[in-house]
C-alpha cells in the first residue's frame, strides 16, 4: 500500500456528497438504528466477559449456563441480528435496480456469487457474531467434556475473543462509513474504545510463550496506539484522540464498580459462597485497561497538530507519533500496574514478579517504541481503508493518488 498522504494530516471539513451520486439522507433512521444496535450488541458483551472474568476471581470456576454468559451470547446476538437485517436490506434493494448508499455500512460486497449484496461493515460484524455463536456450541461441548471452566486462555476461549473483537471491527467499519453524519462521528468515538478494551484478551493465549515479554502489555501498547491514531486520522478533526481517551475512561470507571458488584450479586443469589482467601484486590479486566490514555491522547493531539503547521511528511509522522505514544503507555502502564497491585506485578516482565528496575525500564520502554511505531504504521493505514470504505470524493480521490 502506498506511504499515507501528508493531506491525511490535515483538519478538513465535513465532506458533501459527490455529484451523480445518491444523496446521503439524514432521514433514513435504518441507518444510525442499526449501527447502534450492532454496538449495543459489543457493548453488552463487554460487560458480560469483565463479569465472567470477575466471577472466576471472587467465586471461581462456572459452568456454561450462567447469567454473565448469557449476556456474551446475547450481545452476540444483537449484533449479528442487526447485522443480517442491514444485509437482507441492502441485498433487496440491489434486487430492486436501487442504488446503495455506501454511507450506511460501508461500501457494498457480493457474497456467494452475488446471491447476497452486504454492506462491508455490516458483513464483518455479522460475520463475527456467527462465528461467536458457532464457538459458543463448541464451548459448550468443551464444559460437556471438562465440566467447570476454569481458565481464559482454553481454545474455544480464545475463538470466542477472536469473533467478539472482528464483531467490534464491523462496528468500527459502520460508523466511520457514516463519518459524514454526527451520529456516525460519534459511534465511532464509542466503538473505538470498546476494541481496545476487548483486544487485550486474546493476548493471553500467548502467556507463558516468553519469559521476558508480557503479551498482555504488548497488547495493551499496540491496540490503544494503533486505534488512538486511526480514528484521529479516520475523522480528521482536533480533538478525536482525546475523545475516544475520555470514552475510554468512562468504560473504565462503569466496569470497576459493576463487574465485582455483579459477581458478589450474582454469588449471592444462586447461593454459592465467596473464595475464603478473597481480597479486595482491584477487578482484573478494568485494573488491565491503560489509565492514564487521556495524557498520552494530548501527546499524540499534539504530535498531529505539530505535524500539520510544520508541514511534516506523512510518510513517516504517524510511525513517530506511535513510537512516542508507544514508549508512554508500556511505562504508564508499568506504574500502573505497581499502583494497583502493589508492584506485585512487573510491568514488562513474567507475570507475578516485581518489576520496577533499570532494566525493566529499558525493556518495557524498547517494547513500546517497537510496538509503537508498528501501531502508528498500521493505524495510518486502517484509517485511509476505512475512508475508502464510502464513495470516493473529489477531496478524498486526491488523498489515494
Amino acid at each position: 500500500m502506498d506511504a499515507v498522504p501528508d493531506s491525511m494530516l490535515t483538519v478538513a471539513p465535513d465532506e458533501p456528497s459527490p455529484p451523480g451520486n445518491p444523496p446521503r439522507s439524514q432521514a433514513d433512521w435504518a441507518g444510525p438504528v442499526a449501527a447502534f444496535t450492532v454496538l449495543a450488541g459489543t457493548l453488552t458483551s463487554l460487560i458480560g466477559i469483565s463479569w465472567d472474568i470477575e466471577w472466576h476471581v471472587d467465586v471461581g470456576p462456572d459452568t456454561f449456563f450462567t447469567l454473565s454468559h448469557l449476556l456474551l451470547y446475547s450481545g452476540s446476538a444483537l449484533a449479528g441480528v442487526a447485522s443480517l437485517v442491514m444485509v437482507l436490506r441492502s441485498t433487496f434493494a440491489q434486487r430492486a435496480g436501487r442504488a446503495t448508499d455506501p454511507a450506511v455500512g460501508g461500501a457494498p460486497v457480493r457474497v456467494f456469487g452475488g446471491t447476497f449484496t452486504a454492506p462491508l461493515g455490516y458483513l464483518i460484524s455479522g460475520t463475527g457474531a456467527a462465528l461467536f455463536l458457532m464457538y459458543g456450541l463448541v464451548d459448550l461441548w468443551w464444559h460437556s467434556l471438562y465440566g467447570f471452566d476454569a481458565v481464559l486462555n482454553s481454545p474455544p476461549h480464545v475463538a470466542l475473543f477472536i469473533s467478539i473483537s472482528l464483531t467490534m471491527v464491523g462496528s468500527i467499519t459502520v460508523f466511520a462509513a457514516a463519518r459524514e453524519q454526527l451520529w456516525g462521528r460519534i459511534g465511532l468515538v464509542v466503538s473505538t474504545p470498546v476494541l481496545i478494551t476487548f483486544c487485550p484478551l486474546t493476548t493471553y493465549a500467548f502467556q507463558g510463550v516468553s519469559q521476558t515479554i508480557d503479551p498482555q502489555l504488548a497488547g495493551n501498547i499496540f491496540f490503544s496506539v494503533c486505534l488512538l491514531i486511526m480514528g484521529a486520522l479516520t475523522l480528521r478533526r482536533r480533538g478525536i484522540a482525546l475523545s475516544i481517551a475520555a470514552v475510554l475512561g468512562v468504560m473504565q470507571l462503569f466496569l470497576w464498580w459493576f463487574s465485582p458488584w455483579a459477581a458478589k450479586w450474582y454469588a449471592g443469589y444462586v447461593r454459592l459462597p465467596l473464595r475464603d482467601n478473597l481480597m479486595n484486590a482491584a477487578p482484573v479486566l478494568p485494573s488491565g485497561i491503560p489509565m492514564l490514555m487521556l495524557g498520552v491522547a494530548v501527546v499524540i493531539e499534539a504530535l498531529l497538530l505539530l505535524g500539520r503547521k510544520q508541514n511534516w511528511s506523512a510518510r513517516w509522522m504517524p510511525q513517530v507519533v506511535g513510537a512516542v505514544a508507544g514508549v508512554l503507555v508500556s511505562l504508564s502502564m508499568l506504574l500502573q500496574t505497581s499502583l494497583v497491585s502493589g508492584g506485585g506485578e512487573g510491568g514488562g516482565g513474567p507475570m507475578g514478579q516485581s518489576g520496577t528496575s533499570a532494566s525493566t525500564l529499558l525493556t518495557d520502554a524498547v517494547l513500546g517504541l517497537v510496538i509503537g511505531t508498528l501501531a502508528g504504521y498500521l493505524g495510518s493505514r486502517f484509517a485511509v481503508l476505512l475512508r475508502l470504505n464510502t464513495t470516493v470524493t473529489d477531496q478524498e480521490d486526491s488523498l489515494t493518488r
